[in-house]
């Protein structure tokens, strides 16, 4: 009995993986729809990444990406498992360390807020992403070290938030995430695969370990992979960040992936995905730090009140009432049909 039982295992995660495998397809060009920031263009792999899968570790793959600004392929180092459940820190969209991000345009910068205060990070027409900071400053230094400790998400007249929690010494079997909806907060069991969807379904949050990485998806709008980590023992020995030995300054990791950004986006990270921005980091500059606290500074998590923020909850209000006010009543009745009001959807 024991015997068969184990056989069937095998043989199902054998077909679980050959399934999984098989969905990815690989490709050596790809066309952007008109919905993407590269609109009717056929964007090919270059010669040194000619396709986007490889079972060699070593062998860079093609990242296409068509809603970058960049209109290019990308060379990537593979992975044998092709399945991504934790941020990638050295690709665009990434936040992480203390704190170090890449563009859009792709190029690395440093960005270090302030302690204990909230920036915008994304200001768009339908979304808003801050991020709070949190920081130490040793004895003799001129500006404290900082981290991003919590994200703050404004969209659809909701809003959402996740933030590590602080904690004097570091377990990784203890989960470090702490969740709130609408000012609620949300219990996501522990558990890898466990998850939790709004009541509207507009967002939805999967863990992709048993504890302290998730994934946060807006359908359409933003998926943002998160992971909570501490300041190492190693890392404070080579940066010399001399930390307190009552906080381990947990803090988040994080990549986005955007879905039809606008061209006029703001924030420290979202203006990097304008088509013309010129990004005052030059590209190979080791450390090259970017200021504009002034225009990115938010007063709280979730509020989208910095001097070039975007996003306007009004906006959204009304939009939403002008599309119930533009459908009407819908009549379902085989007399409907011709004669009621319906919704029509296009791709």
């Amino acid at each position: 009995m024991a015997i068969t039982r184990s056989l069937f295992f095998i043989i199902l995660a054998t077909i679980v993986v050959s399934c999984m495998i098989t969905q990815v397809k690989a490709y050596t060009s790809s066309y952007c729809n008109h919905e993407s920031r590269c609109p009717g263009q056929y964007i090919s792999c270059p010669s040194e990444c000619p396709e986007s899968n490889s079972n060699d570790p070593n062998t860079k793959v093609c990242r296409i990406d068509c809603y970058s600004p960049k209109c290019k392929a990308q060379c990537k180092h593979s992975i044998f498992f092709p399945f991504v459940d934790k941020p990638e820190c050295d690709t665009p969209g990434s936040a992480c360390y203390d704190p170090r991000f890449i563009g859009g345009d792709s190029i690395v910068f440093y960005f270090h807020g302030k302690v204990n205060e909230h920036f915008s990070l994304v200001s768009d027409s339908n979304l808003q992403i801050n991020g709070r900071f949190i920081g130490h400053q040793p004895t003799g230094r001129t500006r404290p070290f900082t981290w991003i400790q919590a994200l703050g998400l404004l969209f659809n007249s909701h809003s959402f938030s996740l933030e590590a929690t602080k904690s004097a010494t570091w377990d990784g079997g203890v989960d470090h995430l702490k969740f709130s909806y609408n000012g609620e907060d949300v219990l996501l069991a522990l558990g890898g695969l466990s998850s939790w969807k709004s009541p509207e379904g507009e967002i939805e949050v999967e863990r992709t370990s048993a504890v302290n990485s998730v994934m946060v998806n807006i359908p359409g709008v933003v998926e943002i992979l998160v992971n909570v980590v501490p300041v190492t023992a190693e890392d404070d020995k080579i940066h010399g960040y001399n930390v307190p030995s009552d906080d381990c300054f947990a803090h988040l990791e994080v990549q986005f992936k955007f879905t039809g950004l606008s061209d006029g986006v703001e924030g420290v990270l979202g203006r990097t995905y304008q088509p013309d921005f010129k990004n005052p980091a030059k590209p190979g500059v080791a450390m090259a730090v970017v200021g504009g606290e002034d225009k990115y500074r938010t007063t709280s998590l979730l509020t989208s009140d910095c001097v070039n923020c975007i996003y306007d909850s009004n906006n959204v209000a009304e939009k939403e009432n002008s599309m119930i006010k533009e459908h009407g009543t819908l009549d379902c009745s085989a007399k409907g049909l011709f004669r009621g009001n319906g919704i029509v959807c296009k791709k």
